[in-house]
């Protein structure tokens, strides 16, 4: 019989990786993590607090079981539990991220002082005018004309774009980054498709949708899938 096989620490340049086993039940999981955890501990009182990292694989644990987890390691000198990754959600978690990443398709006119709002991509069949806007949590592709604001990634997300039939947004905000009224040499002339996206210097820069697929090869996969 293996010694410790329901716990393996392995160190890494940040710290410490602790893969759990999922399939012993969760006394024995902590008992055997107590015990490896005191039996390589480094007692240094001038070491600086090592972060720890638990794999759970496919085991569930409720957040009061987290809990026993953080406090176990906590009170092994200088450790701390900064993250816990687990291969299993519940069924809230999931239809979250599956609203968070799927995508609504709306066809209307965005009106002036209208607001369209969804928490995950869009895909809005039509003109928003001037004074209309549109949010979303991830991408925002409009086939008809961008005049009015537009504001992607609105929770945080870097990578999300703005694509547009017609780009002559009054304001386009992707995350926390502003770009407002988008220039062009001539607003009259026929444009094709654009994009626009964060750069690496955190401009939002308008370009020709062509060059997405290089910058957002993940683009056309929802995040998560496969």
């Amino acid at each position: 019989m293996k010694k410790w096989q329901n716990v393996t620490i392995k160190g890494t340049k940040d710290g410490l990786t602790l893969h759990l086993n999922d399939d012993c039940s969760f006394e024995d999981l902590k008992k055997e993590l107590d015990e490896k955890l005191s039996g390589t501990l480094l007692t240094n009182e001038d070491r600086a607090l090592i972060p720890v990292k638990l794999e759970t694989g496919y085991r569930y644990l409720t957040v009061e079981q987290q809990g026993e987890l953080r406090d176990l390691v906590r009170q092994k000198n200088h450790l701390v539990v900064e993250e816990i990754n687990s291969q299993v959600i519940t069924t809230e978690e999931a239809d979250k991220q599956r609203e968070e990443n799927g995508m609504v398709t709306i066809a209307r006119i965005v009106r002036s002082g209208q607001v369209v709002e969804v928490p995950g991509n869009l895909l809005l069949i039509g003109d928003v005018n001037p004074g209309g806007t549109i949010i979303a949590g991830g991408n925002i592709f409009v086939m008809g004309a961008l005049k009015g604001i537009a504001h992607a990634g609105c929770d945080g997300n870097d990578q999300a774009v703005i694509a547009a039939s017609s780009m002559k947004a009054s304001q386009l905000r992707i995350s926390d980054c502003l770009n407002r009224a988008p220039d062009h040499t001539n607003r009259d002339e026929k444009h094709e498709m654009e994009c626009a996206y964060i750069d690496i210097n955190r401009n939002i820069v308008i370009d020709r949708l062509q060059g997405l697929m290089h910058l957002r090869p993940n683009l056309t996969r929802l995040e998560g899938g496969r």
